[in-house]
C-alpha cells in the first residue's frame, strides 16, 4: 500500500504490514474482538479502529514498533501495569516480537468500554 493511502478495511491494512508486525497485530485484533464483541471495526485516520459509543481503541504498525491506542485516561489508570512499555498520552508502543499480554489488552479495552458507556449515560441525563 502506498504511503498515505487509506486501506479499505482492517484486512487490507494488515496485508500491507510486514509479517512480524502483522502477526502481533492480528493477535491484538483477536483479543479486541473477544473483549468487545459489539464494537464496530473500521478504518479511521488510516489505521484499524474499533468504535463502541464512540472511538474505543486503535492499533497500527510502524517501522520499529507497533502501537495500541486505548486513550489517555486508560493509560493513566493502568500506568503501573504499563511500566515495561513506552507510553505517551494515548499510546502504548511495543516491539512486534513482544506483543502486549492478552489479559492486559482485555482490561484496557473493557476499561475504555466503561469510559464510553459512562459518557453516553451522562449525556442522556
Amino acid at each position: 500500500m502506498k504511503r498515505g493511502a487509506t486501506p479499505a478495511n482492517t484486512d487490507a491494512y494488515l496485508a500491507a504490514v510486514p509479517k512480524d508486525a502483522r502477526d502481533a497485530l492480528e493477535k491484538l485484533r483477536k483479543i479486541i474482538r473477544a473483549a468487545a464483541p459489539k464494537a464496530t471495526e473500521t478504518i479511521s485516520y488510516q489505521i484499524p479502529t474499533y468504535k463502541y459509543h464512540g472511538m474505543l481503541v486503535s492499533f497500527a504498525a510502524f517501522k520499529d514498533h507497533c502501537s495500541f491506542f486505548p486513550g489517555a485516561a486508560v493509560i493513566k489508570a493502568y500506568q503501573s501495569k504499563l511500566k515495561p512499555y513506552s507510553t505517551s498520552k494515548g499510546t502504548i508502543r511495543f516491539p512486534a516480537d513482544k506483543p502486549l499480554p492478552a489479559a492486559l489488552v482485555k482490561k484496557l479495552v473493557k476499561a475504555r468500554m466503561k469510559e464510553n458507556e459512562a459518557r453516553v449515560r451522562s449525556k442522556a441525563k
